[in-house]
């Protein structure tokens, strides 16, 4: 899916362009599967912040080479399609940025379902004059709601899911962080001016570890003022839950998604994986998310998956790091 995230840009940025921000441990692995990005392209973070702390540092290494540098914020486990419409839409948000360069440009997708696992973002006005695609202003960003509340936004037909796409200028997304957050910022900036130093890998791991993680959301976009959405002219989805398998795979007639060897009884809605050398027995479940792999095993209630973040900082806490 990374290796699909840089090729769906096509030629709208040269690989010499690109920053992959990601844990330290999975350095090596990014560079087997991007062999053709330049070395200091990867930028390894010693320990999980959240989505503000990585997008921070980005912008300073862009600046740092283009102080009026413009930049696309891409999370790597998005499913889009077809490549052309989103580069068509990603040269839009460019041009967006260059009539008004204090705008920060998101995505919405027209919502199918009423999604409880996505973020919203609220349209408010028509920005005009009229392009390519429809753009509004960003009235309001709602977090991820209950059922009922999703319903309602489904029918409203003025709400989008957040697609968690950004274009802006790299100096833009540092004002805001001053702004908003100048601890965050002085820690990145430290981080930044050590980067030719040879006590770089200690300063980061020092100052990185002392900021407290805060996604991008949060730390500026529900305080932005100059926001638009485009709605987006591309097909979506986001598998950064197990429930996205079932979206992109389909289901059988009892609601399974199965991706394992497997034997079922009495099993509906649910969603099992595993490899095909084991096989996973269930009997009289339903709802569920079975996954089972080398070193350990997953069993939850498909409706409960939000607390698997939970779980994930529970391992983390007791020193589990193998079993990330």
């Amino acid at each position: 899916m990374i290796q699909a995230s840089v090729d769906r840009l096509g030629t709208l940025v040269p690989s010499e362009r690109v920053l992959v921000v990601t844990n330290a441990q999975l350095v090596d692995e990014v560079w087997n599967q991007l062999p053709t990005l330049p070395s200091r392209s990867i930028i390894g973070e010693p320990c999980r912040r959240d989505t503000a702390p990585c997008i921070g540092l980005a912008a300073l290494e862009i600046v740092r080479d283009d102080p009026e540098g413009v930049m696309v914020i891409m999370p790597s486990d998005h499913v889009i399609s077809p490549d052309g419409a989103f580069q068509e839409a990603i040269a839009t948000a460019a041009d967006l940025i260059v009539h008004s360069p204090e705008r920060i440009v998101t995505f919405g997708i027209r919502p199918t379902y009423p999604a409880e696992s996505f973020g919203y973002i609220e349209r408010g006005k028509a920005v005009g004059p009229p392009g390519h695609f429809p753009v509004y202003h960003v009235s309001q960003f709602r977090e991820k709601p209950k059922a009922e509340i999703a319903r309602q936004y489904l029918v409203a037909g003025t709400f989008y899911w957040n697609s968690g796409i950004f274009v802006w200028k790299a100096a833009t997304i540092l004002k805001a962080l001053e702004e908003r957050q100048p601890e965050m910022l002085a820690h990145l900036t430290t981080i930044a001016a050590a980067a030719d130093s040879a006590q770089y890998a200690e300063v980061f791991r020092r100052e990185f570890s002392a900021i407290k993680g805060v996604s991008i959301d949060y730390a500026v976009m529900e305080h932005a003022r100059e926001v638009v959405v485009i709605e987006a002219p591309f097909a979506w989805d986001d598998v950064g839950s197990w429930q996205a398998i079932s979206r992109l795979q389909g289901t059988d007639a009892e609601g399974n998604t199965i991706s394992a060897k497997h034997l079922g009884l009495r099993t509906s809605g649910t969603i099992v994986r595993g490899p095909d050398d084991h096989l996973i027995v269930t009997l009289g479940v339903s709802d569920c998310i079975v996954v089972h792999t080398p070193d350990a095993t997953l069993v939850a209630n498909k409706h409960d998956e939000e607390s698997i973040r939970q779980l994930v900082q529970m391992i983390a806490e007791r020193g589990w790091q193998q079993y990330l």
